[in-house]
């Protein structure tokens, strides 16, 4: 890998970050990988978050990667978390007007980490591109920083060049979704089971426990038997059902 200062990046650099919890709320880290104009990673780096949900990991990355790196230089962010990059980038400006509260008159969920967001990309040459998470032929960057914060949710030890690695995390392969219609959120499939492959046992509080494996509406996956709870997307993650649309 190459050195940062050898880059030659001046102009431009394209970055991606990513949040893991290991549970939701559960063991977390962020993550974040940089790379050069023409998409060579350079640098990586993956911090450990303790006990905390997904939506917390993913902001958090976010705000690692920009106080990562140059404010005056443009950088194209590449995220799989359709909440946190919807979060800055489109519901912002209500939560504002509306004195941080929600369009439903609720409190801003993980207003710091927004907040803190905010003012780092304010005069900042920013764009966001949404990319789906676990795709064969995915976002390469992407992946990479998706299995460092796995890592990391993991061991809850700091990790990336700064910490003397050498060489990048290697991405899981790509989940392969055929044969699994219910878990992706199908209505098809058989009495008793809710969209997304949902057990109807154990509901508590409005949630109930996954049958299979799915996806949230805001990108980000749900491990069988995980809770999850009902949207107006589908089936998802507890803490995306309040998220605004």
């Amino acid at each position: 890998m190459r050195g940062w200062h050898d880059r030659g990046m001046n102009e431009s650099i394209i970055a991606a970050c990513d949040g893991a919890s290991k549970g939701n709320p559960g063991p977390a880290a962020w993550a974040w990988v940089v790379a050069d104009a023409q998409g060579e990673p350079v640098r990586w780096e993956a911090g450990p978050l303790g006990t905390v949900t997904n939506n917390v990991a993913e902001l958090t990355a976010l705000a690692q990667l920009l106080e990562s790196t140059d404010p005056a230089v443009p950088v194209e962010v590449r995220m799989d978390s359709q909440y946190a990059m919807n979060a800055v980038t489109k519901w912002l400006p209500g939560w504002k007007r509306n004195g941080w509260k929600t369009s439903g008159g609720k409190p801003v969920a993980n207003r710091e980490l927004v907040t803190r967001i905010d003012a780092l990309l304010t005069d900042r040459p920013v764009t966001f591109r949404y990319v789906p998470a676990h795709q064969v032929n995915g976002d390469p960057l992407n992946a990479i920083a998706d299995q460092a914060a796995s890592e990391v949710a993991v061991t809850q030890l700091p990790a990336g060049t700064a910490h003397g690695a050498t060489a990048l995390p290697v991405p899981a392969p790509a989940r392969s979704t055929k044969g699994r219609t219910e878990a992706s959120g199908g209505t098809g499939g058989p009495k008793g089971r809710g969209a997304g492959g949902a057990s109807r046992s154990g509901r508590s509080g409005g949630t109930i426990k996954a049958r299979f494996a799915g996806r949230c509406h805001c990108g980000k996956p749900y491990a069988a038997q995980e809770p999850i709870a009902k949207n107006p997307n589908g089936w998802g993650h507890p803490e995306c059902r309040t998220a605004p649309a």
